[in-house]
């Protein structure tokens, strides 16, 4: 494997493919993931997957959801919250999968910051165009969202292709051209180190650059980053921001600043009460985004729900308290010595759970090396994990999701058994 693609492998798999990957898919769905073949012009041999929840909205709008390198559509689909929202809200969501070696999409070559000049995003077109076609998707609702290498596609099509998408939600990304190599394959050390800085005009007109031709309304921006990050350094956030701003004609001086749950910095760049930019900073976090919850406001700033999205659980805990549980575990990823796994914790009781703390032992020889959205600790082969501040509590009929990353010599058998707070779970 390449330098570049083992580089976001490594934390790819324990972040993205969790990408801190917030919620797992519901474990009982009527609808599926479906693959598409011979969907349209394809110059880089993209897969096509596609979820169309069963309330789906007569002229619906799409999200293309992109996932991070080592990644694939189903795992993104699986291992993020887009299509029970799509559940919520009746959208459509296209999973596409990269085939090349190291499943990262190509944002370095000039083929692919180029409208209509080859290579991956032409594929991606073709697939909402499919969409439009054959789903009834709405060509006036189109969105794009994306994490680690899928976040740099989401700045590359949005400079691409701005008459198609409306807005997009960039996870752990670059600005657009940041990444140029004028090789599909190719890794920019100071981009991904974040030691590439240009004015905001520089950036803009880079962007702008992409579709010389154009002159309309631009799709507005959703960025995320963590301060943590040291994969995709954290400066490549202030960079994004420098871009959005200035292609879409707003001041780099944020027109509001909050902090929607503790340890995030929200900043908002407005034009005429419209937020053009709106941009989250997540303190201590690494190349873990999006974490769970994350994905309820990138559908929220696209405008794709009926409200705002709930807010934060208490930011303490309280004392542990017992309740019915159920617990499904899925083994998102696994290869040769190591392996990805996502757990959802359901509350099946009628008390709310206020603290939690799930125990189960491995079966096998794994060993846990990273974790996302609970505190996991091994002693031999029993596990604790522990809620974080954001997700202590579980309503009745509610559910949290955590995973974690490991390694294993000879045995990776899933858990047989959980307990909650002392309690056994289903």
């Amino acid at each position: 494997m390449k330098r570049w693609q083992a580089a976001l492998a490594a934390v790819a798999l324990a972040a993205l493919s969790a990408v801190a990957f917030t919620q797992l898919a519901p474990a009982a769905r009527a609808a599926s993931l479906v693959q598409v073949t011979n969907f349209g012009n394809n110059p880089s041999a993209l897969q096509m997957y596609i979820y169309v929840p069963n309330n789906v909205t007569a002229n619906p709008p799409i999200l293309l959801a992109l996932h991070q390198c080592t990644g694939s559509g189903p795992g993104f689909y699986s291992g993020t919250q887009f299509a029970s929202l799509a559940d919520q809200f009746g959208f459509i969501v296209i999973y596409p999968s990269v085939t090349r070696s190291g499943s990262c999409w190509d944002v370095s070559s000039s083929q692919a910051l180029t409208r209509n000049g080859g290579s991956d995003p032409v594929g991606l077109m073709s697939m909402i165009t499919y969409a439009e076609q054959h789903y009834g998707g709405n060509p006036n609702q189109v969105y794009v969202t994306g994490a680690s290498s899928g976040a740099m596609m989401t700045n590359v099509l949005l400079a691409d292709y701005p008459d198609v998408f409306k807005a997009g939600a960039a996870f752990m990304g670059v600005p657009d051209h940041c990444f140029f190599t004028g090789t599909v394959d190719g890794w920019n050390s100071a981009c991904a180190n974040g030691q590439v800085s240009m004015t905001p005009q520089a950036w803009g007109d880079l962007a702008r650059n992409a579709d010389s031709g154009y002159n309309g309304p631009r799709p507005r921006m959703q960025l995320w980053h963590g301060t943590a990050d040291t994969t995709l350094n954290y400066n490549n956030f202030g960079e994004e921001i420098k871009q959005w701003t200035n292609v879409l004609g707003v001041s780099q001086t944020p027109t509001s600043t909050d902090t929607p749950q503790a340890g995030w910095t929200r900043t908002r760049y407005a034009s005429s009460g419209t937020v053009q930019v709106e941009a989250y900073s997540i303190a201590g976090a690494g190349h873990v985004l999006p974490e769970t919850g994350m994905a309820a406001f990138a559908i929220s700033f696209f405008g794709l729900n009926t409200g705002t999205p709930p807010p934060p659980p208490p930011t303490t805990s309280p004392p542990p308290t017992g309740g019915s549980c159920h617990v499904t575990f899925t083994k998102t990823s696994e290869w040769a010595g190591g392996f990805v796994d996502n757990l959802t914790i359901s509350n099946t009781g009628s008390t709310a759970v206020n603290g939690w703390k799930l125990t189960f032992t491995f079966p096998g020889d794994q060993k846990i090396t990273s974790a996302w959205s609970a505190t996991v600790t091994q002693s031999g082969s029993g596990v604790t994990a522990t809620n974080a501040s954001y997700d202590a509590a579980i309503a009745p009929g509610g559910n949290v999701s955590f995973g974690f990353q490991g390694t294993w010599t000879s045995n990776d058998t899933s858990p047989a058994s959980f307990a909650l707070n002392g309690a056994n779970c289903t």
